[in-house]
């Protein structure tokens, strides 16, 4: 089986800056790519910003310069930054992590358990 745990969630004042963590562990032959998704109070999840294995990344528009997203393959952890924050940031931040669990097998969605971001105007 297959874990994603997040950290570093909380609560911060608008214009601060929360840095997430999402560590993978299990079965994993390799992981291809990490993402993390958000998701709002009466609002469906939507993508935040995400990250290829070779290292592409993307991100949505409302955090474009703001956010950035990366990833240590040795330790199977992906990252983001989340800089100048805003009331609207406010979510439960989900990790998702596309994993192959061996040799040939397919890749697998999975996500985390969520992390609350709060920010306060």
């Amino acid at each position: 089986q297959v874990q994603l745990v997040e950290s570093g969630g909380g609560l911060v004042q608008a214009g601060g800056s929360l840095r997430l963590s999402c560590a993978a562990s299990g079965s994993i032959f390799s992981i291809n790519a990490m993402g993390w998704y958000r998701q709002a109070p009466g609002k469906q999840r939507e993508l935040v910003a995400a990250i290829t294995s070779g290292g592409s990344r993307n991100y949505a528009d409302s955090v474009k310069g703001r956010f950035t997203i990366s990833r240590d393959n040795a330790k199977n952890t992906v990252y983001l930054q989340m800089n100048s924050l805003k009331p609207e940031d406010t979510a439960v931040y989900y990790c998702n992590a596309d994993i192959v669990s061996r040799w040939y097998g397919p890749a697998v969605g999975y996500w985390g358990q969520g992390t609350q971001v709060t920010v306060s105007s």
